[in-house]
Order: structure tokens, then C-alpha cells, then sequence
């Protein structure tokens, strides 16, 4: 038997179970992500799913659905940590909640098949335009609907490829773009004529030029080099809000800080002082920052305020030095964990959940604060995950923070996978970015993205190096979205009068 002969008996067996083929692609999807960083996988894989669309007669949106269910049943199982060490659960409950969630994230990958089932063209038309512009669509509307998951968006595993060149210009969702194109492309070489003529020099346009644009300097340096240390305290979850614990705390967080008074800038993690800010002010915060006044450093803590007297309290970060004290309020807080939708139905649910402080009131405003001589980028946790958001810090910010606790996910997949966020967030912006997590993974992050310094998972740690204040902005933080959102639009009018609808099943099966 011939070579072929093989490949085509090969692609028949393959074919013959098209779901299960649709949701191996997207369990392989998880390892382009961190702490895998195989991100030629998140071409690779896609690139399956186009190709079980247009080979077979399946439901696009059983395909998609399935694809779904692979990628969001691997690369987000770490809830079932948070619920079933934290929530203290047992293993059912957080199991049933976490199939659930995952059941319905996948439905947007079956919402992504039902919407490409109902256009029906020619090859390059499907795979070139109509996939990767409903992909980028879908992977929008998830980033924002019933207040947005953006995790796992397929921009982020290329923070180490050549396409992240493209991050600044058109941000994660135009680096997804990039990547489906190219995961087209890679199907077009399997059909006959001069679609794979067309793929090869498409796809090396598409990489030489991710790769040229990463050789561009969107941002400069302004001012002078800041020499920073960012403490990571590693105080368990299930102890950090228990009464005896925080002056444990304090005192850890306090003993680090002053073996490294030599630095220009320190930073705490999300609620590193576990307490409301005025219960600690007199006897642990005065006190700390006169010491940091004749330092002559800079101390950024999270810490919760209330404001008594409208009965609310935020989650906040707060500064302290030579300059005046400033806060930063979160702004973009989670459900469930920060505050309740439909509180005065499911209020009984913030007890099931034994969840401490889960009744917060999100800021409002830019999210800036001034740290020192300089304005400041802030984000609290998970609203670093949000890159629409973030810069709106722009192009004012001198460098970015991003505070957390992580504590939440033990040894999963989840630290890895935030700091790759991260690091995509310090790429787009073209700005330094500092993350102080409380158990990991905590991280001195460049202009560009790349890591400077990474502490341990697990561990307490005191991370230290320099960063440069950038002044400046990105085509991504000028424009936003705007711009891939109109490119995703233009294609899809482009594709509009080569094809024809048809909502159904399957594909064309073009051989």
C-alpha cells in the first residue's frame, strides 16, 4: 500500500468518529497554553475542527460543541479545585459545577459551529474568511456577555510564537485572528490546485510578518529605571481570612518589606492585610508608612475599605510614600465569589459557599493610581484578563501592577495560564507590568512580555529587578478592539456574496 493509500485510510478511520475527533482537537488546544507552551498546537488543533466541518456531515454545532467541551473540560478543571478545597463541598457538589460551567462555555465553540453551518462556500471562502471571523466573534462576545470569560482565548498561547508581533496592533482577539487564518491555511494545503498554492505563501506572509512586527518599538523609556520587590507572603487560602492569622500575616508581609527598604518600589499582593483598612490603620499602617517615608520608598498593599457610611466596601489597593495616599478600587469584580447577580434571590448561596467577602461594590473611574512620581496601571486579580479594559490606563500609566491571590487554584493550571495573561496585557500595552500574587505565580514582566523574573508556585518569595517607565502607546491601546472588531466585519462582507446560507448539517465534503 502506497503512502497515500495510507493517509487516505488514516483520514477515513478519523472521519469515521467526527466528534470525538472535534473534542481531542480542543483537549489538545489546553497544551499551546501555559505551563505547556506547545502554541504551534493552537494552529494545529483548530486546523482539525475546520477540517471535520467541511469533511464530514456532522452538526457544525455538535462539532463545535464538542471541540468545546475538550478544550474548557481540560483548561479550566482547576475550578473544581477553588470549589473543593475553599468552598469546603466535599467532591460531588464542585464536580457538578464544574461540569456544568464547562457544559456551558463549550455551547459558545456549538454557538461558533451553528453560525459558520449557516454559510456554506468555496474552500478559501470557508477557511480563509467565514471560520476565522466568526471564531474572532464568538471569542469577543465571550470576552464581554454575562460580564465576559476571556480565558483561554487562542491569542494568548502565541505570547512566545512569532505572531505575538501582532498583540500591539491588534490585540489578543486580532492574534486569535491570525491564528485561525493560518489554521485555514494549513487546510487549504490538503486540497487540490491552486488553493495550496495559495496557502504556502500565505502563511509565510502571515508568520515573517508576526515576526516583523515584534521588532517594533511602539513605546520608549521616560524617566529613570525603578529598582522594585514584590512580596509573595504564600499564606493559605483556607487560613488567610481566619481571625488568628492576621497578624501572622501582617508581620511576615512587614519583615520582608524592610529587608528590602533599598528598593524604590515594593508590592503586596491582592489583600495582602487581610481586614478592613481602618481596623489596622492606627496600630500597623501609620506606623508602616512613616518607616517608608524615611526610606524614601514606595509600598503598594491590597487591603479592603469600607466606606461606613453607605454600608459598601471594596477591594483596593492602596500607595503609600513621600507622595499622598491613593487608591485603587476594582472595578470589574467576579460573580459569585465578589458579589452576587440577583442578590436578593440567591443570597443563601454566599453561605453555602463559606466564601469570605463576597459582597463587594465594584470602583469606578480610570484604572490609575499614582504611585511615587508616577501614574500607575492597576488591576485587582482577574480583571487583568480583560485587555479593553486595562487600556484605559493609557496612554497616562507609566508601568503596570496587577495584584493577586491565586491561592484559589493550588497546583493547577490556573497560576500558569493568568500569568500568560499577563504577560499579554504588558505586550499589548507596550508597558512593564509587576504581578504580586500571594501564593503565585508572581512575576517582573518586560515592554514586550517576556519574563524577567518569576518567583516559585507555593512558596514565599521577595522578587527583585528593574523596570523603566514607558511613555507612549501602542496602535492596540489607541484604537482597542475597534479595529479587529471592522476587519472581522469586512471579511465577512467579503465572504457574504460567494456564498450561500444554509443552516444545517455538515459541511460540503469538497474533495
Amino acid at each position: 500500500m502506497s503512502l497515500r493509500q495510507h493517509i487516505k485510510q488514516l483520514e477515513t478511520r478519523l472521519l469515521s468518529y467526527p466528534r470525538v475527533l472535534a473534542l481531542l482537537a480542543g483537549a489538545t488546544t489546553t497544551l499551546a497554553f501555559s505551563p505547556f507552551h506547545l502554541w504551534f498546537l493552537a494552529v494545529v488543533a483548530p486546523a482539525v475542527l475546520f477540517f471535520v466541518w467541511r469533511r464530514t456531515d456532522v452538526s457544525r454545532f455538535q462539532a463545535g460543541f464538542a471541540y468545546g467541551l475538550g478544550l474548557m473540560g481540560s483548561g479550566v478543571s482547576w475550578l473544581h479545585v477553588s470549589i473543593a478545597q475553599f468552598g469546603d463541598l466535599g467532591w460531588l457538589f464542585p464536580l457538578v459545577i464544574t461540569i456544568g460551567f464547562v457544559v456551558i462555555v463549550s455551547l459558545y465553540y456549538g454557538l461558533l459551529g451553528w453560525l459558520v453551518g449557516g454559510f456554506h462556500a468555496s474552500g478559501r471562502v470557508e477557511l480563509l474568511l467565514v471560520f476565522p471571523a466568526m471564531w474572532v466573534a464568538v471569542e469577543w462576545l465571550r470576552g464581554w456577555f454575562l460580564t465576559g470569560f476571556p480565558w483561554l482565548q487562542l491569542g494568548y498561547s502565541q505570547i512566545d510564537s512569532p505572531l505575538a508581533g501582532y498583540a500591539p496592533v491588534l490585540g489578543t482577539l486580532g492574534v486569535s485572528l491570525v491564528v485561525t487564518v493560518s489554521a485555514g491555511a494549513i487546510n487549504l494545503l490538503g486540497e487540490k490546485g491552486g488553493s495550496r498554492r495559495f496557502a504556502i505563501p500565505l502563511l509565510g506572509l502571515v508568520w515573517i510578518s508576526g515576526w516583523g512586527l515584534s521588532l517594533q518599538d511602539w513605546t520608549m523609556p521616560s524617566g529613570e529605571s525603578l529598582r522594585v520587590a514584590l512580596v509573595q507572603g504564600n499564606i493559605p487560602q483556607a487560613e488567610k481570612w481566619a481571625p488568628e492569622m492576621l497578624t501572622p500575616s501582617l508581620v511576615l508581609y512587614a519583615e520582608q518589606t524592610k529587608k528590602h527598604f533599598d528598593r524604590d518600589l515594593i508590592v503586596w499582593p491582592e489583600t495582602a492585610v487581610s481586614a478592613f483598612q481602618f481596623q489596622v490603620d492606627e496600630a500597623f499602617i501609620q506606623p508602616l508608612e512613616a518607616e517608608v517615608k524615611r526610606q524614601g520608598a514606595d509600598l503598594v498593599f491590597g487591603v479592603v475599605q469600607m466606606d461606613a457610611a453607605r454600608e459598601r466596601y471594596f477591594n483596593a489597593m492602596v500607595s503609600l510614600g513621600n507622595e499622598q495616599r491613593d487608591s485603587y478600587y476594582k472595578r470589574h469584580l467576579v460573580p459569585f465569589t465578589e458579589y452576587l447577580p440577583l442578590k436578593f434571590l440567591l443570597w443563601p448561596l454566599v453561605d453555602l459557599f463559606t466564601i469570605p467577602m463576597s459582597d463587594f461594590t465594584a470602583g469606578d473611574g480610570k484604572p490609575l493610581m499614582k504611585v511615587g512620581p508616577h501614574l500607575v496601571g492597576m488591576s485587582i486579580c482577574y480583571e487583568d484578563a480583560f485587555g479593553n479594559e486595562m487600556i484605559e490606563a493609557l496612554p497616562e500609566a507609566a508601568y503596570l501592577i496587577n495584584a493577586s491571590n491565586d491561592a484559589w487554584f493550588g497546583k493547577s493550571l490556573a497560576p500558569h495560564q493568568h500569568l500568560q495573561i499577563a504577560r499579554m496585557r504588558a505586550l499589548e500595552t507596550g508597558r512593564y507590568l509587576l504581578r504580586s500574587t500571594n501564593t503565585g505565580v508572581s512575576a517582573i514582566i518586560g515592554s514586550k512580555g517576556e519574563l524577567l523574573n518569576v518567583s516559585p508556585l507555593l512558596d514565599v518569595d521577595v522578587l527583585t529587578g528593574e523596570i523603566k517607565p514607558m511613555s507612549g502607546s501602542t496602535p492596540f491601546a489607541t484604537i482597542g478592539n475597534l479595529f479587529i472588531l471592522a476587519i472581522v466585519v469586512l471579511m465577512l462582507i467579503v465572504a457574504f456574496p460567494c456564498g450561500h446560507l444554509r443552516f444545517g448539517r455538515g459541511g460540503t465534503v469538497d474533495r
